[in-house]
């Protein structure tokens, strides 16, 4: 099928149905498919990238939610149902890429440096259609050269699959500045304090508290690239100090909130 934007039907995934295979090893154009954001449940038989030149992308699974600012990308398996959203003022520049294109790898989330960021810029300006065999054909294979090589890092929320877990896994997600401490929630259920933080630890990999640490300061990621102040980012993701959530986030991604938004800009 030819997967020129005046093809594209109004409903994304109603041209996701329709798309079978690529018109070329990688799609990703500026104007195609997939650069909107699919809030709804999908899968698709291809490698997705979901990469945003500037703002925010969280995609989530069954499994776990992830978080991509401009220096990141998520990618998605062939055959893994996601669902993508992206915070207002988001330019997406994702791609799409045959299964067979490069090694397997499971859903995470990637660093994509100055180099790959440039490629991926590139690539939005060619033809759906680009020539293989041409310098359109070898920008591609860098640019897929690059993927294989990008670094996983850890903007990764799990989901709990324990239905004692997801209620308020669900609320503190919504309400990162919630103060309710484990016992208020085990005690909601009729449960032992002890009895939920064994089953979260089970089923998350973390304890409550490094659980809702990383709830927190994912929810921070896009704030900060809006350009609200640090303090009242801290606030609004449950910090009583401005210094123990600048302590948190440089513990967890190597540099303060003020140096990642001196970066981003």
């Amino acid at each position: 099928m030819d997967c020129r934007p005046t093809d594209i039907p109004p409903d994304p995934l109603q041209a996701l149905a329709r798309l079978r295979r690529l018109p070329r090893p990688v799609l990703g154009q500026a104007l195609s498919l997939p650069n909107q954001a699919i809030d709804r449940p999908h899968r698709h038989p291809w490698i997705q990238l979901s990469y945003a030149e500037c703002g925010v992308i969280t995609v989530d699974t069954a499994g776990a939610r992830y978080l991509a600012p401009p220096s990141r990308a998520v990618w998605i398996p062939p055959g893994l149902t996601h669902a993508v959203q992206i915070a207002p003022g988001t330019r997406i520049r994702s791609l799409y890429i045959e299964a067979d294109a490069l090694p397997a790898r499971a859903c995470q989330v990637v660093e994509i440096s100055p180099l790959l960021r440039e490629l991926i810029l590139a690539f939005g300006g060619l033809a759906v259609e680009y020539d293989e065999t041409g310098a359109e054909g070898r920008l591609v294979r860098v640019l897929l050269d690059q993927l294989a090589g990008a670094p996983a890092c850890d903007l990764v929320l799990p989901w709990p699959r324990d239905p004692r877990l997801q209620p308020l896994c669900r609320q503190l997600a919504a309400q990162p500045d919630c103060p309710l401490p484990l016992g208020h929630f085990s005690a909601r259920q009729g449960l032992g304090e002890k009895t939920l933080s064994r089953a979260f630890l089970a089923d998350t990999g973390m304890s409550f508290r490094q659980w809702r640490q990383r709830c927190r300061l994912l929810a921070a990621l896009p704030l900060l690239e809006r350009g609200e102040r640090i303090t009242d980012v801290a606030l609004a993701c449950g910090y009583d100090s401005l210094s123990a959530f600048i302590a948190a986030f440089r513990a967890w991604l190597g540099h303060t909130p003020g140096e990642h938004v001196r970066a981003r800009r």
